[in-house]
């Protein structure tokens, strides 16, 4: 079987996260290929890990790739904030949750659901193919004004009222359907300089879309929510995100979490008698060198960011 994906902040990932004692439990909410998983359960023979990841066809992959741990991994299919909000009352706590917000390659190259802009093939870009509209659903209903936003909030397309102009004149003559037709609408509609930048002038569209396609922001507070919830006091949560937008959720999360006092900024006293839930571990957040990025450009735009919970918030009275 051969397995593409490179994880991402490997090193840095292994040293913030490692078990500080034997018997240790890690959720990896965001499975994949399981690359991150894999060098833990190789590195920490005393870890057992539970991976989470809603798209079916990347997990049984994973399993493939991690059946030589045997009931050292168990596996749960489906989305990561349900997971958490699910999690059995009588499991151990996690001591570690990892949660790698990236795309696999494995969805680039092997998937055919159009994630690429390199490719031709169906414009669906959903992770859980039984649920949600496709990206090919969402460029037919949107209104010009509405796309427009998509692209600029989602990624920060700059010209992102030229491209959903583009893409809704398009739809006059006929449904944008592939991945290849989206990327020419999108490259005749942008200047000729931005063709000749440094990345293809369909990146930040296609990443728009398909963060749009999985509810990617809305689900992540529920996901950092969750995931603090059920961890172990102690325990260290840890977020590896790929754009500013998600990298803004987590690092407002961290820091709301690391107040002590959690009253109104209008308020004159601290009455909550309040106490951080955690302590931020990675001020700047942790960004791959230059060396990891010539070896495996992908990594270029990650940052991952580490808390360890001091207690459960409920305590914090």
């Amino acid at each position: 079987m051969d397995f593409t994906h490179t994880p991402v902040l490997l090193r840095e990932t292994l040293e913030y996260l490692a078990p500080r004692s034997a018997g240790e439990l890690m959720v990896d909410a965001t499975l994949g290929e399981g690359g991150h998983s894999y060098a833990f359960l190789s590195r920490f023979p005393g870890l057992t890990v539970i991976g989470v990841d809603a798209d079916r066809a990347i997990q049984d992959r994973a399993k493939e790739r991690l059946k030589e741990f045997g009931d050292r991994v168990r596996f749960y299919t489906g989305w990561a904030q349900s997971f958490f909000a699910e999690y059995p009352a009588g499991l151990k706590r996690p001591d570690t949750v990892l949660a790698d917000l990236g795309i696999s390659l494995f969805h680039y190259e092997r998937s055919g659901r159009g994630f690429s802009f390199r490719k031709d093939e169906a414009l669906d870009m959903r992770l859980d193919t039984s649920e949600g509209l496709s990206a090919a659903d969402l460029l037919a209903r949107l209104p010009e004004k509405e796309l427009a936003d998509l692209l600029f909030n989602n990624a920060g397309e700059r010209y992102s009222r030229r491209i959903a102009r583009a893409v809704v004149d398009q739809r006059r003559h006929g449904a944008l359907k592939s991945s290849a037709a989206l990327a020419g609408v999108i490259e005749r509609a942008v200047p000729a300089s931005y063709r000749r930048g440094p990345i293809h002038p369909a990146t930040r569209s296609f990443q728009a879309l398909r963060i749009a396609v999985n509810g990617d922001l809305s689900r992540l507070p529920d996901l950092l929510e969750g995931a603090l919830r059920i961890l172990e006091p102690g325990g260290r949560l840890g977020v590896i995100s790929f754009h500013s937008a998600e990298d803004r959720v987590v690092k407002n999360f961290f820091r709301e979490k690391n107040r002590n006092c959690t009253c109104p900024p209008e308020a004159p006293i601290c009455k909550c008698e309040g106490r951080r839930a955690v302590n931020i571990l990675t001020r700047k957040g942790i960004v791959p060198g230059d060396a990891e990025i010539r070896e495996n450009p992908p990594s270029r735009s990650a940052r991952l960011r580490v808390a360890e919970k001091v207690l459960d918030e409920d305590e914090q009275r």
